[in-house]
């Protein structure tokens, strides 16, 4: 089997960074007449790009839905208790993955947090396994196509919420690498639909950069590995094996245009941590306090192109070091649950 077939198999290609897609994550369905934004209920499917994850008692469900001209799918974990209304957290895959894999890559650990905490874990699918991030120099089938990722992502919610108990207050977003860099654009242009937001392996791009300005000061968690041999650290551009995605910001640069549109005070810079000495990472907490905000970057020093305590989906010679110092999932989350969207 190919690297390539192997990574599609396993849904964990967020290094991937938009390769040309042949394969579709959502099929093109025709549009209402002289509605260009075709919108149905929440249904059942097994359409749905990959499984999900098998790690907790019980598994997530595939639904489809109707959007902009095509039958978008997505894995949708509810928790075991009853009751409501819950928050939501939308995880998004890395480009050339699905939300199936999302689910795996992170160990299903958000699910678990579901059942213990109390929250609705959607794992979209990205048309053409990838999304439309806002930059324009990609090949891949969601930016060929125009498709409008930003909408269906400002939507989701409220369809979601028509079959589950969601509080519309409590609505989050993260994602690794293209599903990182779609965190920001919804932080930038979502900031009234998703409360906070929290990229992995994931900077600014230089396009959206100076375009992003949310209505409001937007919480957002940061984790960058410095030797993240395809989203540079230290910004530039975006490489995958021989090909290049566009460019991005630094990491201390995506950090520090943050703290500016949020109004943020000095960072300031935990001690260093180092508490899997063989893991060849250890980690700093750069954090600034803003007015009802927080933005804060977790620097991985030795960590590469991965989700902390996540699967090692690759050598890391292709995507570099997992981290062992911490479980990202716990960290996004008691990140994001701190905040709620201003009344």
């Amino acid at each position: 089997m190919t690297v390539i077939r192997r990574l599609r198999a396993m849904s964990l290609l967020p290094l991937i960074l938009l390769l040309p897609a042949a394969v579709q994550a959502g099929a093109a369905v025709p549009p209402s007449a002289g509605v260009a934004e075709a919108r149905t209920a929440l249904r059942d499917s097994d359409a749905c790009v990959e499984r999900g994850n098998r790690g907790t008692a019980r598994a997530s469900r595939c639904y489809a839905l109707d959007y902009g001209g095509y039958t978008r799918t997505l894995r949708v974990y509810v928790p075991h208790q009853r009751g409501g209304p819950w928050p939501l957290l939308v995880v998004l895959h890395g480009g050339g993955g699905g939300g199936g894999g999302m689910e795996g890559l992170t160990r299903s650990g958000f699910d678990r947090i579901a059942d213990r905490d109390g929250l609705v874990v959607v794992y979209p699918d990205g048309i053409g396994h990838g999304w439309n991030d806002g930059r324009t120099d990609l090949k891949s089938e969601a930016v060929k196509r125009g498709v409008d990722d930003l909408g269906y992502l400002r939507a989701l919610p409220g369809l979601l919420a028509q079959r589950f108990p969601i509080d519309p207050a409590r609505v989050y977003a993260t994602g690794i690498s293209n599903g990182g860099l779609m965190s920001y654009r919804l932080a930038c242009d979502a900031a009234d639909v998703y409360a906070a937001v929290a990229p992995v392996a994931a900077n600014l791009s230089v396009e959206l950069a100076p375009a992003c300005r949310p209505p409001r000061p937007v919480p957002v968690l940061i984790i960058d590995g410095t030797d993240d041999p395809i989203m540079p650290w230290d910004g530039g551009a975006v490489r995958v094996l021989w090909m290049t995605r566009g460019d991005v910001l630094s990491a201390p640069a995506t950090f520090a245009r943050w703290r500016a549109l949020d109004g943020c005070g000095p960072a300031r810079a935990d001690a260093e941590v180092d508490a899997v000495p063989d893991d060849q990472t250890s980690f700093i907490v750069h954090r600034a306090s803003c007015a009802g905000s927080e933005v804060t970057l977790y620097e991985v020093r030795g960590g590469g192109h991965t989700w902390p305590q996540g699967v090692p989906y690759l050598g890391p010679r292709i995507v570099g070091r997992v981290s062992a110092e911490f479980d990202a999932n716990q960290v996004v989350w008691d990140f994001l649950r701190r905040y709620r969207l201003p009344r």
